[in-house]
């Protein structure tokens, strides 16, 4: 077991594929590459698929697809890395109180395979053999004070109480107050002061990357301990 190469992967569910969502997981899968696992970025934005169909042939009786999302579009590749990997980390930005629509509709056919609408011993059963250690990184444009004012961390770690409810193990980053736009001065705005967001963004940018190499970095160690 020593020699196992873990597996990693990191989800992008923002549509900007070089932005706060981007480098806070690809800080995380730096921490998880330093931690000794193989990782893989996906962005899904790139990806041609869609939610959950709610056609239930992941819970059909002996059948080849109980378990397994029966959808065949370019999704399912990757959701069969999902199924052998041994870290999974999700990313999003925050529109309107939640994740993307992207990353929802990733989520329902990530997991719903593996849950399972049966219980035992007051346990909801999943279909795996071990606990996945997993995360989710929010990254929003309102400050830390805002987002609890508002209300956020109660409805984005429903998601975060779900991954672990079917995975045996979540975690939560937030990233907040980010930097929007390379120049300021193509868009409407007066909700906030640039000039603030850059120097919040250099004070604290850096610890927040910081913070989300860790997380890939604790997450891998996670899963050598349970070996």
């Amino acid at each position: 077991m020593e020699n196992k190469t873990l597996k990693a992967i990191f989800i992008n569910g923002s549509p900007r594929k070089k932005w706060n969502t981007f480098k806070a997981l690809e800080s995380a899968m730096k921490g998880a590459q330093d931690a000794g696992a193989e990782c893989e970025l996906v962005n899904l934005y790139d990806i041609d698929f869609k939610g959950c169909k709610s056609c239930f042939a992941c819970k059909i009786k002996n059948s080849k697809t109980n378990g397994v999302c029966a959808l065949k579009d370019d999704l399912r590749p990757i959701l069969e890395r999902c199924r052998e990997a041994d870290v999974i980390v999700l990313g999003s930005p925050v529109y309107y109180s939640y994740p993307t629509g992207e990353i929802r509709s990733f989520m329902e056919r990530l997991m719903f395979p593996i849950g399972t609408y049966l219980y035992e011993n007051g346990k909801h059963i999943c279909l795996r053999d071990k606990v996945i250690p997993t995360a989710m990184i929010f990254t929003m444009n309102c400050p830390r004070d805002y987002m609890k004012e508002i209300g956020y961390p109660p409805i984005l770690e429903e998601n975060t109480k779900v991954m672990a409810d079917i995975y045996g193990y979540s975690e939560t980053l937030y990233v907040c107050n980010t930097y929007q736009f390379n120049d300021y001065s193509r868009y409407d705005f007066n909700l906030f002061s640039e000039e603030e967001k850059r120097k919040y963004r250099d004070e604290h940018f850096e610890t927040d990357l910081k913070n989300a190499y860790e997380l890939g970095k604790r997450l891998v160690q996670k899963c050598r301990e349970a070996e």
